[in-house]
């Protein structure tokens, strides 16, 4: 039984990831088109290419981490190499240099590409630990949930606090917008250093494995996996859905329901910005993530993933019929406190499943490649976000919108719309049609659970 400091710690490394992830995710792209001045077919490009070679980059750290031995272990030693180059290269992604038009996007390539690679060394095997932390399915499960409550827990504070703190640099400190983009972020890397140095301190590394066989015999075994293949298309809806929505969410405040937009409840009002907006959802992920463990306990991991994720669709149409007014604002409101609560629920049974995923190629096949499973895992998430995150920009190109307008057309307004909306709902529909074929039941899992007892040895 693994301590509640592990679970801890392992929690404290997602914490990390999930705040450098989600202001990538929600901020970068508004960072491109609208400060640093790229065109949105530019920004489109960019985010595709480099986040195509951060997929691509997922399977090679996979394989490498998985043949890596120390005395701290295979994958945990990682989160202390990578934790300053993770923080530094944040910190450069949102550097403003003064250059012309082709030389800021040489910059922002190379520094993108820089920061996705970072990401990759630290963030691969930090998702393989959950592999040989504990051998029981449904303690991964827990390690899951504590993973994702604290990437939300951290998702959270950087969203709700990155607005309040570029306004900190700017009004306070008289920086220009580049440079309070700047300023906060050094606040947040900080923040995030200390997370990936804590989690390297209170974590263990406790099922001893056998390394793959070879590299040419890891990938075999891993096209022939069956359930990898499906988790994995599950873990690209699973993304797609939230960064398309999340992607969205920066332009439709500004450019739909306007910077200044309140709401009133009686005598209490308070500013209705993008940084809450998206906030609340992290607290309702959270919440989310606590109820995955009984859920998934009770109905199974697959039953309570597909639920989940019809659940989102039909609710992310819903958001596309509310007005722009007092009452649609906390209409919106609600609904992203549901969506997110699904999504909660969702998060940490894909990570729980590629653990299970691990274990049944190690029965199958006697080795265990377990980073290069997790591997895609991470894999198949970035390229969910490369393509939802260009496709945003691209569309909102073709529908017409105009980075830093006075207004934008009605078809601009409808393109954000679907966004949040129509488009999501139908990505959540094929990701329930996705996992309903998913074979790795709770009772197959127990037998195979059963089995590795026999095959591996556990401190």
């Amino acid at each position: 039984m693994a301590r509640l400091r592990e679970k801890i710690g392992y929690g404290m490394g997602d914490m990390s990831s999930s705040m450098f992830w989600k202001i990538f995710s929600y901020y970068l792209p508004i960072f491109y088109s609208d400060i640093f001045q790229l065109t949105l077919a530019q920004t489109a490009t960019l985010m595709f290419v480099t986040r195509f070679w951060d997929t691509v980059s997922d399977p090679m750290m996979g394989v490498v981490a998985d043949r890596t031995e120390t005395r701290w272990g295979k994958y945990r030693p990682y989160l202390l190499w990578f934790a300053a180059p993770f923080a530094i290269a944040g910190v450069l992604l949102f550097t403003t240099p003064d250059w012309d038009n082709q030389g800021r996007l040489i910059y922002a390539y190379i520094t993108y590409i820089l920061m996705m690679t970072v990401y990759t060394g630290i963030n691969v095997p930090y998702a393989s630990m959950l592999g040989v932390m504990t051998a029981d399915s449904q303690e991964k499960t827990v390690f899951s949930s504590y993973r994702m409550f604290f990437a939300y827990g951290g998702s959270f504070i950087a969203l709700f606090a990155w607005e309040p703190l570029v306004n900190l640099f700017s009004s306070s400190f008289s920086l220009s917008t580049p440079d309070s983009w700047q300023g906060a972020m050094i606040v947040i890397a900080i923040v995030c250093f200390c997370l990936f140095i804590g989690s390297f301190l209170l974590t263990r590394e406790h099922v001893k494995v056998k390394g793959g066989a070879g590299l040419g015999n890891d990938f075999k075994h891993l096209l022939k996996n069956a359930p990898w293949w499906i988790i994995t298309a599950g873990a690209l809806c699973t993304n797609l859905f939230n960064t398309v929505r999340g992607a969205t969410v920066a332009y439709y405040f500004k450019y739909y329901i306007g910077e200044n937009a309140h709401i009133s409840l009686g005598t209490l009002e308070f500013l209705f910005f993008a940084g809450l907006f998206l906030a609340v959802g992290e607290v309702c992920n959270m919440v989310g993530v606590v109820s995955a463990v009984p859920l998934s306990k009770r109905f199974g991991k697959k039953t309570t993933f597909i639920v989940s994720a019809l659940a989102m669709a039909v609710l992310s149409v819903l958001f596309f019929y509310v007005p722009v007014s007092n009452g649609g604002f906390m209409t919106m409101l609600l609904l992203q406190i549901l969506i997110s609560l699904f999504t909660g629920i969702v998060s940490p049974l894909v990570w729980s499943m590629y653990a299970d995923v691990a274990d049944y190629s190690t029965v199958q096949n006697g080795t265990s490649s377990t980073a290069l499973i997790f591997s895609s895992g991470s894999m198949a998430q970035k390229f969910g976000g490369a393509i939802a995150g260009s496709a945003v920009l691209l569309l909102f190109d073709a529908f017409g919108l105009v980075p830093n307008a006075a207004s934008q057309t009605d078809t601009a307004l409808l393109g954000m719309r679907l966004t949040m909306s129509y488009i999501p709902a139908a990505i959540a529909i094929i990701m329930a049609l996705v996992i309903w074929i998913y074979p790795l039941t709770t009772s197959r899992m127990q037998a195979i659970t059963n089995e590795l007892k026999e095959i591996e040895h556990i401190d």
